[in-house]
Order: structure tokens, then C-alpha cells, then sequence
């Protein structure tokens, strides 16, 4: 029985699955977006957010917190100096989750998850701006 036994296992062990999930995470904030399986998004999406989260509280305690988890610590320094200050007006929920469809390989779920205020949209406005000046022509 699986009661109280909650996240996924994501087909790894426990060492595994958490240097994982820490590399997904330090890529995310590190980059502000990245292309992932629908379930991994689903399961770094909280971590992440907590590491902004901390990044909002910006004590000795959270620092060191940070620092622990994330595996850079110029990434570390990202946390607490531009993207906390950026979701400091916000209470939780600091990214997005983008389903793409299958992979074609292996039919996995594949998904966007990216922290708000990334460009996406103004890079997919930008391509329909190109697509159709390319018609026109």
C-alpha cells in the first residue's frame, strides 16, 4: 500500500532522483526555462518555487539553505539577487508548466516549465511576426 507516500519515483532511486530533481532545478533558475518530461516538471516545480521562496526571505538561515540544495553558487547568487527581488509582490506561484506533446522516440510527455516574466511569448510573437512577413513575400 502506498499510503502517505507521496511524489514520484520517476523509475530511480533515492541518490538518483535527487541529484536529479537538484539538477533540474539549479538549470531552471540558472536559465529560467528548460524542456523536461511532464512529470519531472510537475516534480521540480515545488522545489524550485521554494528556493525563490527562500530567496524572498534573504536571512543567514535561507542563504545557507539555498547554497546547500543548488549545485552552483553563481546560480546560488542569481536566486537572492535578481530573481527574488523580481516575485517579491508575489505569493507563490513562480512558474509555468507548458505541455509540448509526445516525444517522438518514446512517446514521453514532454513539457516547458519556466518562471513567469520569462519571454516566451514575446519569442513566439516574434517567430508569427517572422512566419508571416516570410508569407507576405
Amino acid at each position: 500500500m502506498r499510503h502517505r507516500n507521496a511524489g514520484r519515483k520517476l523509475s530511480r532511486n533515492t541518490s538518483h532522483r535527487r541529484a536529479l530533481l537538484r539538477n533540474l532545478v539549479t538549470s531552471l533558475l540558472e536559465h529560467g526555462r528548460l524542456m523536461t518530461t511532464l512529470h519531472k516538471a510537475k516534480e521540480v516545480r515545488p522545489l524550485a518555487e521554494r528556493m525563490i521562496t527562500l530567496g524572498k526571505r534573504d536571512n543567514l538561515s535561507a542563504r545557507r539553505q539555498v547554497h546547500s540544495y543548488l549545485l552552483k553558487d553563481a546560480t546560488a547568487q542569481k536566486v537572492f539577487s535578481t530573481i527574488a527581488p523580481q516575485f517579491a509582490d508575489r505569493n507563490g506561484g513562480y512558474s509555468r508548466i507548458i505541455k509540448l506533446g509526445n516525444r517522438k522516440g518514446d512517446g514521453a510527455d514532454l513539457a516547458i516549465i519556466e518562471l513567469l516574466g520569462s519571454d516566451l511569448e514575446a519569442k513566439k510573437a516574434e517567430r508569427a511576426k517572422k512566419a508571416q512577413e516570410k508569407e507576405a513575400k
